[in-house]
């Protein structure tokens, strides 16, 4: 905990708002989506799904969960907590929305599922786009799976899958994610073999968005790797998330972003 807010005060010493950047992509992209303040409708539609979720205390078994370094092989949890203690923040739902909004992809990889907190974000951002979503705990995707079903998220697709089964047996050099959102294995070692087995699918629009990059020194040691690579061009740290770009036409530029 100690280490955290050491990283978070550091952070708050470099970071900037809109007004430390001069990037004009940057710039657009924080003041019209990231510090964006209109009350959209789509939000009432993510907090009747969060609150349905924490209203839920039935237990399920679930398997390969963790956060980080804590990871439980097989752990009983009432869907409530995983709801409040795994699941995405409504302040960071609601700017994935808005991401997804801003940027229109229309294929979009989630890496890590869970109860579909992210998922139902990402979906709702860009109603006609291909969502593929991963997650190697059968009941939390079951779960999950129900509830974007009833909501009506019908632009996503399920996949019960080791992350690193699917990233290594399908032809990724003939897809084109044009947004991936990283939050399924938070380690410094999956995070670059995830990024690695990626790279074959970028294009100069691409998105990615790695999640909890300051959990862990480990964690960190991997954004710096990440920022440094040579077909990463811009990248932004919000604290919890790192978003990468690799836009050909602008310089090398890493940014630390107050939201």
């Amino acid at each position: 905990m100690k280490r955290i807010i050491k990283s978070y005060f550091k952070f708050l010493w470099n970071s900037k708002n809109e007004h430390g950047v001069h990037s004009p992509f940057v710039y657009d992209l924080v003041t019209k989506c990231f510090y964006d303040k209109k009350n959209y409708p789509e939000y009432a539609i993510l907090k009747a799904y969060r609150n349905s979720l924490l209203e839920n205390k039935n237990t399920i078994e679930v398997s390969d969960f963790g956060v980080g370094s804590r990871v439980f092989k097989s752990n009983n949890r009432a869907i409530n907590q995983i709801a409040k203690t795994a699941g995405i923040s409504s302040k960071r739902a609601k700017l994935l929305f808005r991401m997804v909004a801003y940027f229109q992809p229309s294929t979009i990889l989630e890496i890590g599922t869970s109860l579909g907190l992210a998922t139902a974000a990402i979906s709702i951002g860009n109603k006609n786009a291909l969502v593929t979503t991963l997650e190697g705990c059968p009941n939390t995707m079951a779960i999950a799976k129900k509830q974007l079903q009833l909501y009506n998220f019908n632009n996503v697709e399920c996949n019960k899958i080791k992350f690193e089964d699917f990233l290594h047996n399908y032809q990724l050099s003939t897809l084109h994610y044009q947004l991936i959102y990283f939050d399924g294995n938070h380690s410094m070692q999956s995070t670059l073999e995830y990024f690695e087995l990626l790279l074959p699918t970028i294009t100069n629009e691409t998105v990615w968005v790695f999640d909890d990059i300051h959990w862990s020194p480990d964690m960190e040691n991997a954004w710096e790797i990440i920022k440094n690579h040579p077909k990463v061009t811009v990248t932004i740290d919000t604290f919890q998330w790192g978003i990468v770009f690799f836009r050909k036409e602008q310089e090398k530029e890493h940014f630390v972003i107050r939201v």
